[in-house]
C-alpha cells in the first residue's frame, strides 16, 4: 500500500513535532511544510521535504492526502476552511479555533464536505490517560466527587518574543488549560458551569498569566484548577509525564481524581484505597497501575493514517474540540464578569 502523504501547515514548535512524527511513521510520508517564514523553509530543508509559502500553492502543485494545521489560533478558521474546500481531511491543533462561532463553522464545513476533522487534543492518545479512563469506568474509584488540576511552570521571556503569544487569543488558559479541560471532560464527563478569576501581575501582556477555575460537572462532581505560566514549579503535565523530552522530568503529579472508593494521581497512576472498611482510621493501600508508554503525538499521527484509510473513526473529532472550547470561553467570560457561567 502506498504511503499516505501528509502536509504540515505551520513550522513553529508544535508544527515541527508533527512534521518529525509524520516523517518517522511507517505508512506515512511528509509531503510538505507550508509556512511563509524562513523558519518554515528551514524546517522543510532539514526534513528533506517541499516548502510552500501559501496553502493554495500546496494544493495547486503537490496535493496531499491530508493536512495537519499547526498555525496560530487566530488562523485556524482560515486554514481549516481552505482544507475543507480543497477536500482535505485535517487535524487542527488545539484549541480548534479562537471563538465558538469559528469552531462551529469549521465543524459544519467538514461535515458538509463529508470529511474527517480531528482536533489536536493529543493527550487522549496517551496510554496512561487511556488506562486512567479505564480505571474510572471500571468503578475502581467509586462515584467521582472531585478533581484537582495544576499547571504551574515558568515560560521564559524569549517565548513571548513571538507577538501573537502576547495577544488576545493566546495565554495559558487557551494555550495550555485547553488540554487539561479536554482530559477532565474525557475522564469525568461534561462540564456544566465554571467560575474563574485571572491576573496579569508580571509581564503586562494582553493575556493572563495566572487563572484559578472552579468546575461543576453535569454529574455533580466538582473540580478546582490552578493555572500559571509565571511560576517556577514542577506541578504541570509537561514536567510530570515525560511526554516531551525537552522538559526536565519531575517525579510529581499534576492531577488528582477523588471518588467514594478511592483516589487516583496522574501521571503516576497511583491508586489509593482502603483494603477493608472505608475510613480515615483504616490503613491506605497504594497501588501503581502499570501501562505501556507511547508518545501520544506519534499515536495521534498513526491514528490519522488509520482514519484516512477508513480503518478507524476519529478519537477526538471536531465536535469534541468545540465542546472543550465552550468550557474555555466560559472560563474567560467568568473571569471578565466575575459571575458563574453555565455552559449550554
Amino acid at each position: 500500500m502506498a504511503d499516505l502523504r501528509i502536509a504540515v501547515i505551520g513550522g513553529g514548535l508544535i508544527g515541527r513535532r508533527h512534521a518529525e512524527h509524520v516523517a518517522a511513521q511507517p505508512g506515512l510520508a511528509l509531503s510538505a511544510i507550508v509556512d511563509p517564514s524562513s523558519v518554515g523553509e528551514a524546517l522543510a530543508a532539514e526534513l528533506g521535504t517541499r516548502w510552500f509559502a501559501r496553502f493554495e500553492d500546496l494544493v495547486a502543485q503537490d496535493r496531499p492526502d491530508g493536512v495537519i494545521i499547526a498555525t496560530p489560533n487566530t488562523l485556524h478558521l482560515e486554514h481549516g476552511l481552505a482544507a475543507a474546500v480543497a477536500g482535505l481531511p485535517a487535524i487542527i491543533e488545539k484549541p480548534i479555533a479562537d471563538s465558538i462561532a469559528a469552531a462551529r463553522q469549521l465543524v459544519e464545513a467538514f461535515d458538509a464536505a463529508g470529511l474527517p476533522l480531528l482536533v489536536g487534543h493529543h493527550r487522549r492518545y496517551n496510554p496512561m490517560i487511556r488506562k486512567a479512563k479505564e480505571i474510572v469506568e471500571d468503578g475502581r474509584l467509586g462515584r467521582i466527587l472531585t478533581l484537582h488540576g495544576q499547571f504551574w511552570l515558568m515560560k521564559p521571556d524569549d517565548y513571548f518574543e513571538v507577538p501573537w503569544r502576547r495577544q488576545t487569543g493566546a495565554g495559558p488558559v487557551f494555550m495550555n488549560f485547553a488540554h487539561d479541560v479536554d482530559l477532565f471532560r474525557y475522564l469525568c464527563g461534561e462540564v456544566a458551569a465554571v467560575q474563574a478569576q485571572e491576573s496579569r501581575l508580571v509581564r503586562g501582556n494582553e493575556v493572563e498569566e495566572t487563572a484559578v477555575v472552579l468546575l461543576r460537572f453535569a454529574n455533580g462532581a466538582l473540580g478546582t484548577v490552578n493555572v500559571s505560566d509565571s511560576v517556577v514549579a514542577p506541578w504541570n503535565w509537561e514536567m510530570t509525564t515525560g511526554e516531551n523530552p525537552v522538559y526536565p522530568r519531575q517525579d510529581q503529579s499534576c492531577y488528582q481524581i477523588g471518588g467514594t472508593h478511592g483516589a487516583l494521581s496522574v501521571p503516576q497512576l497511583e491508586l489509593w484505597s482502603n483494603p477493608g472498611k472505608r475510613s480515615w482510621w483504616e490503613p491506605l493501600r497504594r497501588e501503581r497501575v502499570p501501562f505501556l508508554p507511547e508518545d501520544p503525538l506519534q499515536a495521534q499521527v498513526r491514528h490519522f493514517g488509520e482514519v484516512l484509510r477508513g480503518e478507524a473513526a476519529p478519537l477526538v473529532p471536531g465536535r469534541e474540540g468545540l465542546e472543550t472550547l465552550k468550557v474555555i470561553h466560559a472560563v474567560k467570560e467568568s473571569a471578565r464578569t466575575g459571575a458563574m457561567v453555565t455552559i449550554a
